[in-house]
């Protein structure tokens, strides 16, 4: 089967009353069920792009692993859609936390983390990278000239992991959670330190957004979209400063306002 990130469709398109059939590009949408010691884990819907990346970053999220060295073997069948890992450590007792509810407080404040394993694997972020406006504008301009596939097909969303002054890892899928597993596990398949990068992002910020960017241990999240309420309040307590909105030369920094420049004095 080819998998390849769009597929051509024929669209009947209205222009007003004005009528018109053309082929449009549409973003491919790809089942991908991972197998961990011979034992189903999951299924993902994601783009067929980058899927080593994509199924590292989400074992690491999903805190089965901590390091790639970790992994013994990883094999991808995209005929079949079936990906197959095996790791050191036994899968049973990793399984038991991965599903079930938690709702804790750590430090006298309420982290109201869903899974137990976010327990394990999310961290208060103690970077001291700042960041200006202006390249808050300048990265975001440049995630969207880079995002081909968004132009192309306006069904993906894009992660890149990045300095203040450029992007240097690009990832795009059809799920945004998908996109920053993909660079998680890019940097760390290649040993990327995160001590002075950002996460700059095209999709929402939710709970979930927000709790992936603290296992990947960045300090600054940029993206051009909306935050939820319990991902600004986690993003307080983890102490990530969190930017949205970022839309041509407006943006709207949400917490840990001192690694703006600009906000310091605020």
């Amino acid at each position: 089967m080819d998998r390849t990130e769009q597929k051509d469709w024929q669209v009947i398109r209205f222009d007003g009353m004005d009528l018109s059939s053309i082929d449009d590009e549409i973003a491919a949408e790809f089942p991908l069920t991972v197998m961990v010691n011979g034992e189903e884990f999951a299924t993902m819907v994601c783009s067929p792009s980058d899927l080593e990346d994509l199924i590292i970053g989400f074992l690491a999220s999903e805190g089965i692993i901590r390091f790639y060295d970790e992994l013994d073997h990883i094999s991808i069948d995209e005929q079949k859609g079936f990906a197959y890992v095996t790791i050191h450590k036994s899968l049973d007792s990793l399984q038991q936390d991965h599903s079930k509810r938690f709702i804790g407080s750590c430090c006298g404040k309420s982290r109201q983390f869903y899974f137990k394993s976010d327990v394990k694997t999310a961290k208060t972020i103690y970077s001291r990278l700042t960041i200006s406006v202006d390249q808050c504008y300048a990265l975001m301009a440049q995630l969207q000239k880079a995002s081909e596939q968004f132009i192309r097909t306006g069904g993906v969303h894009n992660a890149a992991l990045a300095t203040p002054d450029e992007l240097f890892a690009i990832r795009t899928d059809i799920g945004r959670h998908n996109a920053l597993d993909k660079i998680y596990g890019h940097m760390l398949q290649n040993r990327i330190a995160v001590k002075h990068k950002l996460i700059v992002f095209s999709g929402r910020i939710s709970s979930e957004v927000l709790l992936k960017i603290s296992k990947i241990g960045a300090g600054i999240l940029l993206s051009k979209s909306a935050p939820t309420d319990l991902a600004l309040q986690l993003a307080d307590d983890l102490g990530i400063t969190v930017i949205g909105f970022a839309r041509g030369h407006k943006l709207n920094v949400y917490t840990h306002s001192y690694r703006i420049e600009e906000a310091k004095e605020l």
